[in-house]
């Protein structure tokens, strides 16, 4: 029986009241003081309080989706995330990504042997948003012989409400980019980390909310101008994509779709395609039904014109709510040209760090191969 399984839960959840039960029943047969009794009453407490626990924790990951199977919670799940493909006459099989080789990590003393990452604050021209960010600078960013070579850059956004710190510390990216350049397996590129609750607490789902946060246009404009003019990222419209997890995924996919003359490629790491409306976001469209809509993807992607970009979306067959929804949005964008799309469909996996650890080398590979740049002057 799986962990999320109904069974488990209902299992726990009866073991529970049979050890409530059983522990009234027999506390006055163990009321005495010999070490019988009081090991009789300590293993009946200890019994009660872990079938209670389990069920409660039970409970959590079913409602919150942080775990998706036994080996995900105990951490042995550690299956690579592998891109499937869908756009018609792709050719090729599945891409795999593996490899656990050890490398410096990133933001070592040696910033042309293992890159730098600098903490940032960005202020928005247009937007007015001013906000913290961590830059990812590979190590031949720094090598003389590239001093001229330009770079293609990714925005990489956390979770609601996430911290930035946590996509270096716990999600790895600079060290996963590192990794996988010092084997062949993608370019050096610049990542720009941030998290996407850029007007805190509130969550704003990348919208520019009508006499409130501009935050789309934020990330579309002021975001990118701001960092090619300080750092050598490269020109052109194919130069920079993006990708999150959870909120960050819903906003990497819209950006992607609303501006594909900014971002060549958006990747969703267990998104969802539609924007809340909850007590974090407030009203983000004020009545407005165009705005509302246009928040959609699968609004946009049936009735606005089709984006010039390539999407990748993920889930798991077991552990995601997101999966059935992303079958869906796959089946959508397919016959919508020139959109491309590929996925990233594990079997099991949570809505949680270890899952996306999992994807994270296949994702940052189909970036690479989906943008410009990365050439010396």
């Amino acid at each position: 029986m799986g962990l999320t399984s109904n069974k488990v839960l209902a299992l726990a959840v009866v073991a529970g009241v049979l050890l409530f039960a059983g522990t009234v029943w027999w506390w006055p047969r163990l009321a005495g003081r010999s070490v019988r009794a009081v090991l009789g009453r300590a293993g009946l407490l200890l019994a009660t309080q872990v079938a209670v626990f389990a069920a409660v924790g039970l409970v959590a990951n079913q409602s919150f989706g942080f775990y998706g199977s036994w080996a995900d919670l105990f951490g042995r799940e550690d299956g690579q995330g592998v891109v499937v493909d869908h756009s018609a006459g792709a050719g090729g099989g599945p891409l795999r990504v593996v490899g656990d080789r050890r490398v410096a990590p990133a933001g070592g003393a040696r910033p042309d042997v293992s890159g730098r990452v600098e903490e940032i604050r960005v202020v928005g021209r247009t937007s007015r948003i001013a906000s913290p960010a961590y830059v990812y600078l590979p190590p031949e960013y720094f090598q003389t012989r590239h001093r001229g070579r330009t770079f293609p850059a990714a925005v990489v956004l956390t979770g609601y409400p996430g911290t930035a710190e946590a996509l270096v510390e716990k999600l790895h990216y600079p060290r996963t980019a590192l990794e996988l350049a010092k084997a062949g397996r993608m370019r050096p590129m610049i990542l720009v980390m941030l998290r996407p609750t850029v007007a805190p607490p509130r969550d704003t789902e990348c919208v520019d909310v009508p006499g409130g946060p501009q935050t789309e246009t934020f990330f579309a404009k002021d975001l990118p101008q701001a960092v090619s003019t300080h750092y050598r990222v490269a020109k052109g419209p194919r130069s920079w994509g993006i990708v999150g997890n959870s909120t960050g995924g819903y906003c990497a996919l819209k950006l992607a779709a609303h501006h594909p003359e900014v971002y060549a490629a958006g990747a969703g790491l267990s998104p969802y395609y539609d924007a809340p409306n909850d007590p974090t976001t407030g009203d983000l469209f004020q009545g407005d039904e165009g705005l509302e809509k246009r928040a959609s993807l699968w609004w946009c992607l049936k009735n606005a014109p089709a984006p010039d970009t390539s999407l990748l979306v993920t889930s798991s067959r077991t552990g995601e709510t997101n999966y059935k929804d992303t079958l869906k949005f796959i089946d959508l964008v397919k016959g919508k040209r020139p959109t491309r799309i590929s996925s990233i469909i594990l079997e099991s996996g949570g809505h949680n760090f270890n899952t996306w650890r999992r994807e994270i080398p296949a994702t940052l590979r189909w970036l690479d191969e989906r943008l410009d740049g990365g050439r010396d002057a």
